[in-house]
């Protein structure tokens, strides 16, 4: 059983001893190191609109055209989305980073002509 858990034991004398102190582990510097994605937004309302606008899309089950940065181009229904992904089905079902999304729109607004 750990110190923590144990009652303080009796010292012959009467006493009770403390339970035995615990290090503290101070924090490295690996740990403290914070990724882009985890960083707080200072941009909330625009974050809003992003997730209110992909969770409608989902709803809709509406077509979208996704515009990565290489400049290929994704065609289908969003299924899923979080802070860093969105997931796709279509021809077949791909999970992608948003930061390789360059842009989306609705397959059958402008610029959805074939090049």
């Amino acid at each position: 059983m750990s110190a923590v858990l144990d009652p303080p034991t009796t010292i012959e004398d009467g006493s009770k001893s403390a339970a035995p102190s615990r290090k503290r582990r101070l924090p490295s510097a690996a740990s403290t190191k914070r990724f882009a994605a985890h960083l707080p937004d200072d941009h909330s309302s625009n974050r809003q609109a992003e997730l209110f606008y992909l969770q409608k899309q989902i709803q809709l089950q509406t077509q979208m055209v996704l515009i990565l940065e290489d400049d290929s181009r994704i065609q289908g229904v969003i299924e899923w989305y979080d802070r860093n992904c969105i997931k796709v089905r279509g021809k077949s079902r791909v999970l992608i980073y948003k930061s390789a999304i360059k842009y989306l729109y609705k397959a059958g607004e402008l610029g959805s002509a074939p090049e």
